[in-house]
């Protein structure tokens, strides 16, 4: 579980220096962030995700990304040290913090 935040913490540091709409302080604020995304991810996203089943099935699965930057927008409001400017960089920070994530855990399991 800690080798996850980690993977996650640096998928967010590496997110955040690539889009010019998201801006972090430093590593540590990016480990809070993770914190905060799986934690929201825990407690919020079962509830959104099935109040959006409908609406996800209908678009094949990709309202389920505005769910996810939903949830990272909401992290935003959270964390010091961590600024999205919109809710479409909101979008593009999930979309490649997933892929990233899914990297990292690729090479590193």
């Amino acid at each position: 579980m800690i080798w996850a935040w980690l993977i996650n913490s640096v998928s967010v540091f590496i997110t955040a220096k690539v889009l010019s709409g998201v801006e972090i302080k430093n590593f540590w604020s990016a480990v809070w962030v993770a914190a905060g995304i799986s934690l929201a991810n825990f407690l919020l996203g079962p509830i959104l995700h099935l109040l959006a089943l409908p609406i996800t099935i209908i678009t094949f699965g990709l309202f389920a990304l505005i769910v996810n930057a939903f949830l990272v927008k909401l992290v935003d409001e959270f964390v010091d040290g961590f600024k999205i400017k919109s809710f479409g960089w909101a979008i593009a920070f999930s979309f490649i913090m997933t892929i990233i994530s899914s990297v990292l855990m690729r090479i590193f399991n």
